[in-house]
C-alpha cells in the first residue's frame, strides 16, 4: 500500500495542481460542532440522502422545500408519532416524492434517533462520540438500528452533516483494489475493517482528515 502522500501525487499528476484536488472541498465540522447540530437537521440529512438513493437527486433538491412542510420540520418527536391519516397523505401528496417505504423510514429513523438522542444528550452528540478511527463503526450502527442507512447512504448522510469520514464511490473503491486494501467492493465486516485501517494509516501518517484522504483517492482514479 502506497503512502498517501505518493498517491496525492497520482491525483496532483492527474488535476494538474493540489489545488484542482481540492477544489471546493469543505472540511469537516469538529466533535463540538456535531454535538450542536440540532436533531431535527440530521433526521432531514437522514431523509434526504434515503430519497436521493436510486433517484434523481436534483428532483429532490427542487422539491425539498415540500419535504419540509411535509414532514413538518422533520421534528423527530413528531415524526416518530406518525399515524396511518398522516402516512396516507403524504402517499398521495404531489409536493414530495412518494415512495411509502422511504416514507415510513423517516418514522422508523425518527425513534432510532430520538433513542440515540435520550441516551446522549442529542443525536449530535452521539455521532460526536466516534472518532475518526471508528468510523466503520458509526456506519455499521446506522445500518443495523436505523431504516435503509446502509451501504453509501449512511456514508452520504455523514458526508451531509460534515463528519469526517469517507465515501466508497466507485472511484475511491477502485484505489482501494489497486493498493491491496481489498479486491472487491467492500460489503462484510471483514472487508469494512480492512478499509477502516488503511484510513486510519494514512491518517496517521499525515495527519489529514479522512475526508481529505477520500478526496485524494478518489482524484487519484476518477
Amino acid at each position: 500500500m502506497r503512502s498517501i502522500e505518493d498517491i496525492l501525487a497520482i491525483s496532483v499528476d492527474r488535476k494538474g495542481s493540489e489545488a484542482a484536488v481540492f477544489d471546493g472541498f469543505v472540511p469537516p465540522k469538529t466533535a463540538a460542532e456535531l454535538a450542536t447540530a440540532p436533531d431535527d437537521r440530521w433526521l432531514a440529512a437522514m431523509t434526504r440522502a434515503i430519497f436521493n438513493a436510486g433517484f434523481n437527486w436534483k428532483v429532490v433538491d427542487s422539491m425539498w422545500s415540500g419535504f419540509e412542510t411535509a414532514f413538518k420540520g422533520f421534528d423527530p418527536g413528531v415524526c416518530a408519532m406518525m399515524d396511518d391519516i398522516w402516512f396516507d397523505r403524504l402517499i398521495a401528496d404531489t409536493s414530495i416524492v412518494r415512495h411509502g417505504s422511504k416514507i415510513q423510514a423517516v418514522q422508523e429513523n425518527a425513534i432510532f434517533l430520538n433513542a440515540h438522542s435520550q441516551q446522549h444528550g442529542s443525536f449530535g452528540a452521539f455521532v460526536a462520540g466516534w472518532t475518526p478511527d471508528q468510523f466503520t463503526g458509526l456506519l455499521e450502527i446506522l445500518k443495523s438500528d436505523g431504516t435503509r442507512l446502509g451501504g453509501t447512504t449512511g456514508q452520504y448522510f455523514l458526508r451531509a452533516m460534515d463528519v469526517d469520514g469517507f465515501i466508497l464511490s466507485r472511484d475511491v473503491v477502485a484505489r482501494l483494489i489497486a493498493e491491496g486494501v481489498i479486491d472487491k467492493p467492500p460489503t462484510s465486516k471483514g472487508a469494512m475493517r480492512s478499509v477502516q485501517a488503511a484510513f486510519s494509516e494514512w491518517r496517521g501518517e499525515s495527519g489529514l482528515s479522512l475526508k481529505e484522504i477520500s478526496r485524494i483517492l478518489a482524484t487519484s482514479t476518477g
